[in-house]
């Protein structure tokens, strides 16, 4: 079978009144295969907060066994589904689906003019999301999903989980481990959570974090200067793109791309080396061709936030939130006065609603180990710039009897399933029997990034016709 099953499962809006109104959660089941050595229903999650993660129950067995462990993967049911409010389950979030239409103002105020016109924008979704799910949003913690999580494995006939979780993913696998200890098989938990930046202070890391991954990617470019003509250094190439980012405030690359658009295409060579290529020949047929097709290709063209809507709702919801917009000002300019100026600007604007949302955030769901938990499999790339490394030894610090891989250098996001073979034999081996690397002090085991992954030759023949990441797709979501 090729295809996955698809449900609905109706579980309550307020977990703490199971009779009172309904929502529903999109599953899907991509069935295991081998009958005797069944290990039970794998659930996966592709993070966000606000990732779809339907179309994951297939796609993590097709993963699985691209990297030679396909009898793993058919040892287990694997359940995708949509968290609430995310695509196919209802009611789907939208609160206002052209406010990232481009062309948008550009990211980085030149003036409080500027400033205040994101602002404006940013209070103007707030109030979307208050007029038209005002009776919603107090109900989409982590905690709320996790709670929908248990109800989905009770509708399986189900006493335990496993569970797959990249980026957000792995907060919301480890606050459903703290909820229902004893409802827990296996847990792979990839790109990990800082648990103690939750959430305002987790995008003040990330900037820090995405500017040495764009700073990485610019330097790899200038090495590879005879292939992109882009300049012979990592500052000329950044000042190339740079010049276009500012030419663009004009006149828009192809009428479409303007400042923040180009930033936000970008932006993702910072969360996974696949992108170096495709982005640094988008960038060179313009600069060198004036070109505008290649960069045009990754445009996100607007008229769907749910996604957008989500990802603020959570972490609005999750915990309290700075509501004097001066702290924002403040904590932006500063980090962009010490360089981190690639991303800091564009992470206020893509939460900043929350600013203004309609209540008060919070209390933090406390992370907590329990003696009733498995060891969990925890990995981490240590370059990695969405969950930065310290969130693997923080949740390494909370679950004691977890164990952690390093996935040394490595600069892509959740990077497991992606062609390190170090790391998927060992994610295989955990799955298959629970296998777990002998404790150590800090990280229990290590693996070096892949060279030709991390930092990709562009005149292979593959290479030279790459148009997207090798290996598994992105995962959604900054965290």
């Amino acid at each position: 079978m090729n295809t996955a099953q698809c449900a609905m499962v109706e579980v309550p809006l307020d977990h703490a009144r199971p009779g009172g109104r309904k929502i529903s959660i999109a599953v899907s089941r991509f069935k295991h295969t081998d009958e005797k050595n069944y290990q039970g229903v794998l659930f996966v999650n592709p993070g966000g907060p606000g990732g779809s993660g339907l179309p994951y129950a297939p796609a993590l067995a097709r993963w699985i066994g691209g990297t030679g462990h396909a009898d793993v993967a058919a040892k287990y049911d694997i359940i995708g589904f949509d968290p609430r409010g995310v695509g196919s389950s209802r009611p789907a979030l939208s609160c206002d689906p052209h406010h990232s239409d481009p062309i948008r103002p550009d990211y980085v105020p030149s003036s409080w003019k500027e400033e205040k016109a994101w602002i404006a924008k940013s209070k103007k979704y707030a109030k979307d999301c208050a007029d038209k799910f005002g009776w919603l949003l107090p109900h989409l913690r982590t905690t709320d999903a996790a709670r929908d999580v248990d109800a989905i494995r009770a509708a399986l006939g189900q006493d335990k989980i496993s569970w797959y979780g990249f980026s957000y993913g792995t907060y919301l696998g480890a606050t459903y481990a703290t909820l229902f200890p004893k409802r827990v098989h296996r847990m792979v938990m990839d790109g990990n959570v800082n648990p103690k930046t939750v959430w305002y202070d987790a995008q003040l890391e990330q900037d820090k974090a995405f500017q040495r991954n764009i700073e990485a990617w610019w330097a790899w470019t200038a090495e590879w200067n005879s292939v992109f003509r882009l300049g012979q250094t990592e500052k000329a190439v950044k000042d190339a793109y740079y010049k276009v980012r500012e030419a663009a405030k004009k006149a828009p690359i192809g009428g479409r791309i303007g400042p923040s658009e180009l930033d936000d295409i970008v932006l993702s060579a910072g969360y996974n080396t696949g992108y170096y290529i495709p982005f640094a020949q988008a960038l060179s047929s313009w600069v060198n061709d004036k070109d505008p097709a290649r960069l045009l290709a990754w445009l996100n063209p607007g008229g769907d936030d749910n996604g957008f809507a989500v990802y603020n709702a959570v972490q609005a919801a999750d915990a309290e939130w700075p509501r004097d917009w001066r702290t924002w000002h403040r904590d932006a300019e500063r980090l962009h006065r010490k360089g981190y100026q690639f991303n800091t600007w564009s992470n206020v604007w893509f939460n900043a609603p929350i600013a203004f949302w309609p209540f008060e955030g919070g209390p933090e769901f406390r992370l907590k180990d329990s003696r009733h938990l498995p060891g969990m499999l925890l990995v981490q790339s240590t370059q990695d710039a969405a969950t930065p490394v310290e969130g693997g030894l923080e949740m390494h610090e909370v679950f004691r009897s977890s164990r952690l891989v390093f996935e040394l250098g490595g600069k892509t996001h959740s990077n497991t399933l992606n062609g390190n073979a170090c790391l998927d034999d060992q994610v295989a081996a955990y799955l298959d029997t629970g296998a777990l690397p002998e404790s150590r002090r800090g990280p229990d085991a290590y693996c070096k990034a892949v060279p030709e992954l991390n930092d990709p030759n562009p005149t292979g023949m593959r290479a030279k016709a790459a148009g997207a990441p090798t290996g598994k797709d992105l995962p959604v979501g900054r965290p």
